[in-house]
């Protein structure tokens, strides 16, 4: 069986990294609920409805072969207009980045574009966006957790090269984990 975080391989032949990569989609777009990649299977797990009468308003998924700060696959929104079932591997384009803390953590959030999708390919950087995009997206971080007496702090959407820098930080510690064996899910 692949397992989806450590046998997908995130760059895309012909691209480069860290701008374009794979995302293996765990949440689609319009979901409330909360999925997650089970770190020692690989299957997708669902770890809770959320609390929140909220949506998830982007399809949310990880970039393989990646570790966040948060010991966890680093977060991605692929912006698509359709959603993306969970699973689905997709081609994506790094705009920008959203930054939260969240149980005092940095938990960032790359923001994508789906490389094929006619409309949302189109847009090149964050700044390309209608401004209401990001204040939903904003909105929906700053809430979801809310009902759970749980609070995170939401920053602005960074550019692109920040994004870029996230992503190459959390290959480079996948890729230092993976050989010293502290990888969570793998002998």
């Amino acid at each position: 069986m692949v397992h989806p975080w450590h046998d997908v391989t995130p760059g895309i032949e012909e691209l480069a990294l860290p701008e374009h990569f794979r995302a293996v989609i765990e949440i689609p777009k319009g979901s409330s609920n909360k999925y997650e990649i089970d770190k020692k299977t690989g299957l997708l797990m669902l770890d809770r409805v959320l609390s929140s009468a909220v949506y998830y308003p982007a399809n949310y998924g990880f970039i393989p072969q990646t570790l966040a700060e948060d010991d966890d696959p680093l977060d991605v929104l692929v912006y698509c207009t359709e959603d993306i079932p969970p699973m689905t591997v997709c081609q994506a384009r790094a705009v920008g980045m959203m930054t939260m803390v969240d149980q005092g953590k940095p938990d960032h959030k790359i923001v994508s574009v789906l490389i094929g999708d006619p409309i949302y390919n189109e847009f090149a950087k964050a700044s390309d966006f209608p401004s209401h995009i990001f204040k939903m997206l904003k909105r929906f971080f700053e809430d979801y957790k809310q009902l759970e007496g749980k609070a995170v702090e939401v920053d602005e959407i960074l550019p692109a090269e920040a994004a870029h820098a996230v992503v190459v930080d959390s290959l480079n510690r996948y890729s230092q984990h993976r050989v010293r064996g502290l990888m969570k899910g793998l002998v």
